[in-house]
This record gives C-alpha cells, structure tokens and sequence, in this order.
C-alpha cells in the first residue's frame, strides 16, 4: 500500500481546509448525490420551510443540521416530532414528495461533477451512488440527466431501499453500495464522495475514506473527520487516492 501525503487548499472563501492526512490506494468510488453532484440542498431547504410554515413553524438552522443527509422518512420523523406537527411523519413525507415532483426537477450539476463522473467512466473506474433519497426524488432530479448519470454501475437510494436498515450517520448504505459491485471491494478499497457531515461520519464507519465537498457555511469544526476536504469537485485529483488523473 502506498501512502501519500495531501497539501492544504483554500476556496474562494478564503477558507483553509483539512492540511495533511495519510490515504490508501482505491479502486471504486461511492457518491452521494443532493449538494454533491446535484445543487438541491437550496431547494429542498425551500421546500421543507414552505411545509413547516403551512403549520406556522419556521425550519431552522439548528433543525436543519439535525436532518441533513438523513432518509426522508427519518426528516419527517425529526421534524413532527420536534416542532410537534398535527400530521403523522408519513403525512409529511407524502408532501415532501409532491412539492419535490416539481421543484427538484431540472437540478443544475455541481462543479466538477460531470467532467468526474465521465473520467471515471472512461479510465473504467467502477462507481455506484448511494443517496438518502427515495427512487421517485431520484427519478425526477436525473430526468435531465440521463446519459450522465447511466454510468453509474448501480444506485442504492436510503429511503426506498430495504437493505438499508438505518440512514446516514449509520454505514449501512455505503456498505451496501459496495456489496453490489460485481467483485465486491472491500469497504477500504472504496472512496466516498460526501457534502453532509453525517454522511461524512457513515462513510467512515463503513470503513472507507470520504472526500468532503461542504457547503461554505458550515462550520469547519464539522468537516474534521474526513479524509479530505475540497471546495469543490473540480479541485479533486484523483491520482492521490490510486485513480487515473484527469488527462
């Protein structure tokens, strides 16, 4: 196994992200989808501040922080329980999903995303996705993208699929996503790309080493348990973890 050493980088904001950490080599990649590759953090953030406020609530910060990168049918726990809603989480939920037929769709990509997605595809990296959502949200978010996203080798989506006993920060869908690969890596041998913290946290407890792609509001006292920390998917250079570079 090869060890090298990451430099520090900085955004545009100024920030300074993670300094120096030992990687391994890998040989396939896991990525998360809502923040990452798709930029549907804002939109889903309007659409569940819409539905508290239909029962004149208002979604925090705080709350927020609570449910990102979680299952839908785990926010719409949290959320009832915690703002005391006169609707059951599965009411919530049916809601979220309709207001999410229309607004998701026609997501733009992230930066970097596509040109990352398509070197992998062609250097024959084998990649899956592994997204909190449900097969519906999913559906309505890639219709745009089609192409893109049918390189994929295979999509595990937390809120629809029965293998995934418990949402992010749990492993269970990163290391279910890797058991569906047709040589079944090993959980070390795979590279997660995540933007949430807890989806930062499953991906560690799977085992495997996580790229972190934050959003630059969030507190960087939440990104220091990942691997790496970018400010953006163009910044990524794949030859540190054992990939092809970008030509």
């Amino acid at each position: 196994m090869r060890i090298l050493l990451i430099k520090t980088v900085s955004n545009t904001f100024g920030r300074r992200f993670l300094s120096t950490k030992n990687v391994r080599q890998v040989t396939h990649c896991i990525f998360d989808m809502d923040g990452l590759l798709l930029d549907t953090e804002q939109v889903y953030k309007k659409m569940i501040t819409q539905l508290c406020a239909n029962y004149g609530h208002q979604y925090t910060d705080k709350l927020m922080m609570k449910v990102l990168g979680g299952t839908e049918q785990r926010l719409s726990e949290i959320l009832c329980k915690e703002l005391k809603l006169p609707i059951t989480p599965k009411e919530f939920r049916d809601q979220l999903l309709i207001l999410g037929d229309t607004m998701l769709a026609n997501a733009p990509l992230m930066d970097g995303a596509e040109r990352l997605i398509r070197h992998l595809h062609t250097s024959k990296v084998p990649f899956a996705l592994a997204t909190s959502s449900s097969a519906r949200s999913v559906d309505t978010k890639i219709a745009s993208y089609k192409e893109l996203f049918s390189y994929f080798n295979h999509m595990v989506m937390g809120s629809t699929d029965r293998e995934v006993k418990f949402g992010k920060p749990h492993p269970d869908i990163f290391l279910v996503a890797a058991a569906r690969f047709p040589d079944k890596p090993d959980p070390s041998k795979c590279l997660v790309f995540e933007d949430s913290p807890h989806g930062v946290t499953a991906g560690i407890s799977a085992g495997m080493q996580v790229v972190m792609v934050p959003d630059p509001h969030l507190n960087k006292m939440l990104t220091t348990h990942a691997t790496i920390v970018l400010p953006t998917l163009a910044k990524f250079q794949p030859e540190i973890f054992g990939l092809p570079p970008f030509k």
